[in-house]
């Protein structure tokens, strides 16, 4: 018979903070059963009858969602697609690193999500989008139209005779949608890359989407269009960390300006979603123009949630473990009870992050109560070590770098499988990841926009290693398009002339060109047989960068759980130090900002997975204090599907040989083990 209590003992706690992760919902696999329909009800009924206003007119509307930090803003949006993606589609809008980009921005991340698949179905928003227009529902037409590019544009042309930008090319990228060898490439034209001559040919389009303009433009065909389909909801999220003005505030302004766009050119059927927390609202609300806010239709607030609701969480996330009891727990809130509830939050209410942190200490401080008790049931009598030393602290308190471990392993492994590809990011993202690091790492006197264009700035920053050195300037661009390119590498002899660095490393994968173009001819002279370094980025790089610039997101939003404390932004950077997460990284490596070995390309070894997985095992054990042996195993394949079991089990013997974590009771049923720390 398997008892409730065997069960907690061996089970990882259900409220562990690696869970409450806010963030772009097409990136998180949110489980539709984890959602207490009852908690901010109100909220999604009126926001489903906004957006079904929009359905019926036409005309963009705008709400603003406000609450407090931890009352459950993003995992709103996040239940708002599950619910609403059969009758919109949802686009992520995530913080825009440069207001003068934020156009393009808002583009390249609505075309982003339109390429992910809604649940239960198999094919994109953006294709389900496009075959949902009337040319594409005359199976006949479609037919005819194979192959047949002139028709199709024709044949758009004539439904839509006014109100679309640039027709032809737009129309023409529409077609090359339907076939599944151009798509990614058609994709990649929409979401504003700067594609190279070749490719615009493939796609019958002169130029890429290369200004302000032309991103609301774009965006305004798909507003013009949706009218014949579903509207689009555009979520803007994590604003706490968009670019800032000249006196240091955010600016809320660029994005208002986005919005009063949308209403006052009269872009259809979009409906707006801006998140908030309420306090950066009330901080910065001044800094925008008052034509501005009266463009906002609806403002709604998300309010703390009533004990029965709270509890409702609490059973909500205990259930799966109640269900592999062979009898019925005493209660559905086992091992917790509503009385720690009502002593926790005797005014009735709680935000859900603090009702989920509370659960989340209580449980293990139940989890690791036993310990004790297990040590003496399961030794024998004879076994000559100390069981005291196999004892942890009974105080609840986890230690922060251990579980801010599993959080970097949880958001690295879902950042690994969802950016597969650099051009995943604009030039300003990739700079503003990169800078955000080099802060953590405490590089000197890093500046953004070494290089003076107005065009090409943004491609570009610096920063001292010594004086003595002198600036040290990085540039990143991976725009396919060798015209951008050659324009890039003359603002860096530009910049050299002038002094404005000293040395230069260049990260580019994408192409370089041949010897008749000049822009090749520029790069050998300056990063051929020179101090200059030419680096190529890996894969790998990239997304730990990513995942630390999500935690950077949460930070400043006051988002960032870890254990029972929300931590500061300064405090995440403490945690990165003094975790090493980015030592491994091979472009920081090759940027020489732990060496300092000025253009030194390292030749760097592989990191064994295994030892990876070592210590993903020894902090989860460290902080569940006790936890069983088959599920470790399978929470550490989880994490690491490349890894066979038997080589999971093997790194769990070691770690017991090397006296970290230890087994127990190692006589019994493997499924009946329990692994703990090991304190020495």
């Amino acid at each position: 018979m398997v008892s409730i209590e065997h069960i907690v003992q061996r089970a990882v706690n259900p409220f562990d903070s690696t869970t409450f992760r806010p963030g772009n919902f097409w990136h998180d696999d949110c489980d539709p059963n984890a959602t207490i329909e009852s908690i901010h009800q109100d909220i999604v009924v009126e926001i489903d009858r906004v957006l079904d206003l929009v359905r019926v007119d036409g005309r963009s509307r705008t709400i603003l969602l406000s609450g407090d930090s931890g009352s459950g803003k993003s995992f709103l949006l996040s239940r708002l697609k599950q619910s609403l993606n059969r009758k919109a589609f949802f686009a992520y809008i995530g913080p825009w690193p440069e207001s003068d980009y934020i156009w393009r921005h808002t583009l390249r991340y609505t075309i982003d999500s339109l390429t992910y698949v809604p649940d239960g179905q198999t094919e994109s928003q953006l294709l389900l989008w496009l075959k949902s227009l009337s040319a594409f529902r005359d199976r006949g037409f479609l037919k005819r139209i194979i192959g047949e590019r002139n028709l199709f544009v024709h044949n758009f042309k004539a439904t839509y005779p006014t109100g679309i930008y640039n027709a032809n090319e737009f129309f023409s990228v529409l077609y090359h949608l339907a076939d599944p060898q151009m798509y990614a490439l058609a994709c990649d034209w929409l979401k504003g890359d700067d594609l190279d001559e070749e490719s615009l040919k493939a796609l019958h389009v002169n130029s890429s989407i290369d200004t302000e303009h032309k991103a609301q433009s774009l965006l305004g065909n798909f507003g013009r269009i949706a009218t014949a389909t579903q509207p689009i909801v555009m979520c803007f999220d994590n604003l706490d960390n968009v670019d800032r003005s000249d006196r240091g505030y955010i600016d809320l302004q660029a994005l208002f300006n986005v919005n009063s766009i949308v209403h006052n050119q009269k872009l259809k059927h979009f409906l707006v979603v801006v998140s908030i927390v309420t306090n950066t609202w009330n901080e910065n609300a001044r800094h925008v123009q008052p034509a501005d806010l009266a463009r906002i239709d609806t403002e709604l607030h998300l309010r703390p949630i009533d004990l029965d609701r709270a509890a409702a969480l609490w059973e909500n996330r205990l259930n799966p473990l109640h269900r592999q009891a062979d009898n019925p727990p005493p209660s559905p809130l086992y091992p917790l009870s509503r009385s720690d509830l009502d002593r926790k939050f005797p005014g009735n209410q709680a935000l859900p992050r603090s009702v989920l942190m509370l659960g989340r200490k209580l449980f293990q401080e139940v989890k690791s109560r036993p310990l004790e008790t297990a040590v003496s049931h399961f030794y024998r009598e004879e076994e000559s070590r100390d069981r005291s030393a196999y004892l942890v602290a009974r105080d609840g308190k986890i230690d922060p770098l251990a579980a801010f471990k599993l959080v970097w392993e949880k958001e690295l492994a879902i950042v690994r499988s969802k950016i597969q590809s650099i051009r995943q990011f604009s030039a300003p993202e990739l700079m503003q990841m990169l800078r955000e690091v080099l802060e953590a790492l405490d590089v000197t006197g890093v500046r953004p926009r070494l290089l003076e264009s107005p065009t090409y700035g943004r491609y570009s920053l610096s920063f001292y290693w010594s004086f003595t050195l002198g600036r040290i300037g990085v540039i990143w661009i991976e725009e396919p398009n060798l015209v951008s390119f050659c324009h890039v590498m003359k603002a860096c002899q530009e910049a050299l002339q002038k002094n404005t660095c000293q040395f230069l490393y260049l990260i580019r994968a994408e192409n370089l060109g041949v010897p008749r173009n000049q822009g090749y001819r520029r790069y050998k002279q300056l990063f051929v047989d020179s101090i200059h370094r030419h680096i190529i980025p890996d894969i790998e790089s990239i997304q730990t960068l990513a995942a630390y610039h999500h935690f950077v997101n949460t930070a400043k939003s006051g988002d960032f759980v870890l254990c029972d404390r929300v931590l500061s932004f300064e405090e995440l950077q403490k945690l990165v130090l003094q975790l090493e997460v980015f030592q491994e990284c091979r472009l920081l490596q090759n940027l020489d900002v732990f060496s300092h070995d000025l253009g030194s390309l390292l030749d760097l070894e592989e990191h064994d997975p295994i030892d990876r997985a070592k210590e993903y095992i020894f902090a989860l054990v460290k902080t569940q204090q006790l936890v069983g042996r088959t599920v470790l195993v399978e929470s550490t394949n989880a994490q690491f599907p490349d890894l066979e079991r038997p080589a999971i089990e093997r790194a769990i013997e070691d770690l017991c040989t090397d006296e970290r974590i230890t087994v127990l009771n190692p006589d019994s049923a493997l499924e009946e083990q329990l692994v703990g720390f090991l304190m020495t």
